[in-house]
C-alpha cells in the first residue's frame, strides 16, 4: 500500500511540473504564489509576530495533547492512550465507549469510564493558562478545542472564548426527550456504586437514557461550532460572524488531527495567516498531501516543503515547554508564572 501510494504521489509531481492537471490533462487551476509571512518558520518567527503586535485575532486549535499533564490521557497514544486502555469494559472496540448506538445499548461503559474523566478531579496545565493568558492580552479571538474535561474555563477562559467542538461535562440531556438534566444529578449517577441509582435511576427519572453532552461518534457537533466556523447548515441562524476570516495566527497544539471536521479547521484560516504546531511528534494526517487535496480533502501543513513553505511552523515538544519558550520569547515569562501559580 505504501509504495502505490509512494507511485501516485511521484506521478502527480511529474504532472505538476508538465503543467499537467493530476488526471493528466490541462491544469485548471494553479496555487498562487505568496510571500513568507514571517520573518522565520520557527518559534521565534511566531514570537516576533505576536510582539510586534500583528497578531491580533489569535485562534487556537486544542487537542487531548494539552492536558496530559494534567494526568488525563489522550486517546490515540500507543501504549498510554485511552484506546488502548479500555480492555476492562469490554467494548467490541476502544471507540465504543463514545458511540452513541452503542451507548443506547449500554450505557455502563461510559459511566464507569466518566468517573476518570469528570471534572473536579484535574488541574489546568501551564498551556491551558496560556489560552488564557492570550485573551488577557485582548489578542484571542477564540479557543477551538476537542477536549471534554472543561479546564480552559476552569483555567479562567471565559466560556465565550470557547467552542468545546466534542462538547463537555458542563450540562446534560435526556437523548430520548430533549429534557436538560442538572448535570449535577449526572455526576451524582456516575459517582454511584449501583447502577440502580446510577444510570437506571437516571433514566426512570427523566424517560430515557442521560448523559453528558457530550458528541458521540453518530452525533453532530454544536450548532455553535458550525456558526462560529462559518459553516451553513439548516436551521442554525445565520447572524453569528465566522472566526476563521479574520485569523492571523492559528495556533495549534496537542492533537493528532486525526478527526474530521475538527482537523479541516487548518485550512480555514486565510492563506497569508501563519500556522504554527506544537506537539511532540507530526500527526501523519497533518501534512499536505497533493492526492487528499486533489480530492477536496484537508490540505494540512507544509513543514517539509521548503519551497512551497511560507507561513507553516512547527515545534517539537510537549505543549507545555513549547508554550513556555513562546512565551519567553515574547516577554511573557512572567506573566504565564504567574498565572500558572495563582491557578495552583
Amino acid at each position: 500500500m505504501e509504495s502505490f501510494i509512494q507511485m501516485m504521489l511521484q506521478r502527480a509531481r511529474e504532472r505538476a511540473e508538465a503543467g499537467e492537471s493530476p488526471e493528466g490533462g490541462p491544469r485548471v487551476e494553479e496555487e498562487p504564489k505568496y510571500e513568507k509571512v514571517l520573518e522565520t518558520l520557527d518559534l521565534e518567527g511566531v514570537a516576533q509576530l505576536i510582539s510586534q503586535g500583528k497578531a491580533k485575532n489569535v485562534i487556537v486549535m486544542a487537542g487531548a495533547g494539552i492536558s496530559v499533564a494534567a494526568g488525563i490521557p489522550d486517546f490515540r497514544t500507543p501504549g498510554t492512550g485511552l484506546y488502548d486502555n479500555l480492555q476492562k469494559y469490554n467494548l467490541p472496540e476502544p471507540t465504543a465507549v463514545f458511540d452513541i448506538n452503542f451507548f443506547r445499548e449500554n450505557p455502563a461503559p461510559f459511566y464507569q469510564l466518566a468517573r476518570e474523566l469528570f471534572p473536579g478531579q484535574y488541574r489546568p496545565t501551564p498551556t491551558h493558562h496560556f489560552i488564557r493568558l492570550l485573551h488577557e492580552k485582548g489578542v484571542l479571538r477564540r479557543c477551538f478545542s476537542q477536549n471534554i474535561d472543561s479546564l480552559e474555563t476552569l483555567a479562567g477562559l471565559p466560556k465565550d472564548k470557547l467552542v468545546a467542538a466534542h462538547g463537555n461535562f458542563d450540562s446534560a440531556t435526556c437523548i430520548e426527550t430533549g429534557e436538560q438534566v442538572p448535570i449535577e444529578e449526572v455526576k451524582e449517577a456516575v459517582f454511584s456504586d449501583e447502577e440502580e441509582s446510577g444510570w437506571r435511576s437516571l433514566r426512570a427519572r427523566y424517560g430515557g437514557l442521560v448523559k453528558p453532552d457530550i458528541t458521540f461518534f453518530g452525533e453532530r457537533l454544536p450548532d455553535r461550532f458550525y456558526q462560529l466556523v462559518g459553516i451553513d447548515l439548516p436551521g442554525l441562524a445565520t447572524n453569528v460572524e465566522p472566526d476563521f476570516p479574520s485569523c492571523d495566527l492559528l495556533i495549534v497544539m496537542g492533537t493528532s488531527l486525526a478527526v474530521r471536521p475538527f482537523s479541516a479547521l487548518v485550512d480555514m484560516v486565510p492563506p497569508t495567516c501563519p500556522r504554527i504546531l506544537i506537539n511532540r511528534e507530526v500527526p501523519s494526517g497533518a501534512l499536505y498531501h497533493p492526492i487528499r487535496a486533489m480530492m477536496g480533502d484537508t490540505k494540512g501543513f507544509r513543514f517539509d516543503d521548503e519551497a512551497n513553505n511560507y507561513r507553516d511552523v512547527l515545534h517539537l515538544a510537549n505543549c507545555d515547554d513549547g508554550v513556555a519558550q513562546l512565551c519567553e520569547l515574547i516577554g511573557w515569562g512572567e506573566a504565564l508564572n504567574a498565572l500558572v501559580e495563582a491557578g495552583g
